[in-house]
């Protein structure tokens, strides 16, 4: 799966999600067709994070503050691990829109105002 979006703030968003949740440079590219870009997350992942920035337009910030982003982090120590190091890397703690989230967890902004939440829990349906 690849989640995919645009930035004006190419460099330093790579650079907080590289730091923040462990990612690694997986590709990246310049003027391919017009655009610059990054593709970031952990080799051999079935996923990962691609964040594009076209010169001359304005991506602007996240549309709405319900944009999220989650990771089940089930292990309480990872957790706390990987909260400070969001932290640590650029992203601000905010209260979620909706307070499920808050229940067991943590919601972090971006500097284009996306929101990963960081869940201490295991996933189910």
């Amino acid at each position: 799966m690849r989640i995919a979006r645009p930035t004006d703030n190419l460099e330093p968003l790579a650079q907080m999600y590289m730091q923040g949740l462990g990612f690694e440079t997986l590709a990246s590219f310049t003027n391919h067709d017009g655009f610059d870009g990054v593709i970031l997350g952990q080799p051999n992942a079935p996923y990962h994070l691609e964040f594009t920035c076209q010169p001359g337009h304005h991506a602007g910030r996240a549309p709405s503050a319900d944009h999220l982003l989650v990771f089940y982090v089930p292990k309480r120590t990872e957790w706390e691990h990987d909260c400070e190091r969001l932290a640590a890397s650029g992203f601000r703690e905010v209260r979620p829109v909706n307070p499920f989230w808050d229940q067991n967890g943590r919601t972090y902004e971006d500097v284009d105002g996306y929101r990963v939440v960081l869940q201490n829990a295991w996933w189910d349906v």
